[in-house]
Order: C-alpha cells, then structure tokens, then sequence
C-alpha cells in the first residue's frame, strides 16, 4: 500500500488524525518538501510526532528516479507532502506510476493553501480561474536575464473572464524562498515592458504564513505593496478581478485593503 498524506499548511500538528493514524501504521515514510514546505516545523519535530523515521525525498527522487516505490509492493509506506497531496502538489503522475507497478493507493487529504487564501482573504473560492507560479529569474546562456511572462499572461486571461488569480511563488533550493514583494516586482517589470494594463492598477492581496498563529494578509494597489513587510516565507499572491460587495468589505476590513475599492464594486 502506498498512501499520500497532505500534512497541512505550518507545522507537525496540521495533521488529521486519520493522517496521523496512517503514519504511525507504516512500515516506511517518506517526505518531499520541494513544492512545499512547514515552517513551523522539522523533520525531527515530525518524527518525535510520528514516531518513525522520516526520508526526505529530492525532487529527481520523486519525478525521475522513484525506485523507493518498490518497496510499498510489499510494505505499508506513506507519501507525505505539505498542504494536499493531490492539490497544490499534485503528485498523480506518482499514484499512476505505483498503479502500473500494482501497488494500491489511498489519499488522506489536508489542508490546502488553495481553501486557506479564500478563509484569510474573504475572496469567494468559485470565482477562481487557472493558478500560475512566478518563477525565479534566471540567466540564459547569452547572459541574459529572462523573466517569465505565463503569470503576466494567466492574469490577463483571468480578468478577461472575470476570474481571480491565485499566483503560487517558487521555491528554489538555490535561490530560496520567492516573495509577495519579488513577484510583484516581476510582474511590474512585465507591466512596464508591454503596458496592457493587467498589473498596473491592479489590486493584489499578498498572504504570508497561512495556517501559522500570526500569518500576515495586506491587500492594496500592487506597486503600493512592493515595500509591504509580509515577514517570513511563505508567501502566496492573489490577483482578484472584479469583487463582489462582500468580497471588497472583506478585503477592507480583514486585509487593510484602502476605502476606494468600495467605490466600484460587483452588485
């Protein structure tokens, strides 16, 4: 049996207990913190929790190399990933791999940044259109820096449709932890660059340590939060469209987002 575990958002204790029941039946665990990570915790925290010592998984371990598999043909091994295992880190290409290899496979969910945004921010979670992540710059073999332009792009589609964007930001064993504050500078850059109005007056919400005790959640105008304190990582981005009167009190009252949003508001 394979079993995928989501471990929630912050620390050891987001947990559910049927997750927490799974681990502690396995006879192996293994955890990827490459998409995600808990902030609020370690591996050492976890395994004083668990009970069982925790592998730590590498990237290439899961997506090229996953020889680990082999072992859930004949042990209970669990998969766990921050956040939902099958949401903001999809791992079904993992799950169909260990179906070809006829090794059975559950899910026991967890909390999601996805649902988490929504709660912190009042935005209304149907009015969601496709995510997109704001990658590191990086330097092409000409020397040149090259900023992706598919969240520019994944925004404008939105808004086009009238849909919020929630914007993931990379996380880079290299070039650590992006910000709110690094990703809106990217996109203002694109802004700049081709001037269609997507992020110019654009108003954001940049949230920070979501399911921890004190996490941080500031809407406003994007360029006004460039300089925004947003604290320690990690950080997501929402880009919203236009906003229902509850969404933009939301945002007024939970968020700091300032009065002239209420002005033009979705009746």
């Amino acid at each position: 049996m394979l079993t995928f575990i989501g471990l929630g958002l912050f620390d050891e204790n987001d947990i559910s207990l049927k997750g927490l029941e799974a681990i502690k039946r396995a006879d192996m665990v293994y955890v990827e913190f490459y998409t995600s990570f808990l902030m609020g915790s370690s591996v050492e925290k976890m395994e004083e929790l668990y009970g069982k010592k925790v592998t730590v998984l590498s990237r290439e371990d899961v997506e090229q190399h996953p020889d680990w598999l082999e072992n859930a043909k004949d042990k209970n091994v669990a998969f766990l990933t921050g956040g939902d295992t099958m949401v903001a880190t999809t791992h079904v290409d993992l799950r169909l791999r260990a179906q070809d290899l006829g090794i059975e496979t559950q899910l026991i969910h967890g909390a999601s940044i996805a649902s988490a945004i929504c709660g912190l921010s009042g935005l209304q979670n149907y009015r969601f259109g496709k995510s997109s992540t704001v990658p590191h710059p990086y330097t092409s073999s000409r020397g040149n820096t090259i900023i992706s332009e598919t969240p520019y792009n994944t925004i404008k589609l939105n808004k086009a449709n009238d849909m919020h964007t929630q914007v993931l930001l990379d996380i880079d064993k290299d070039k650590g932890y992006m910000t709110v504050n690094k990703a809106l500078e990217l996109l203002l850059e694109i802004e700049k660059r081709r001037g269609e109005g997507v992020m110019e007056k654009a108003v954001v919400v940049g949230i920070s340590r979501a399911g921890s005790p004190e996490p941080t959640i500031k809407a406003g105008y994007a360029k006004d939060l460039l300089d925004h304190n947003f604290g320690g990582p990690l950080h997501i981005l929402v880009v919203p469209a236009s906003l229902h009167f509850i969404e933009a009190e939301a945002l007024f009252k939970l968020a700091g987002a300032p009065s002239e949003i209420m002005d033009e508001i979705d009746d």
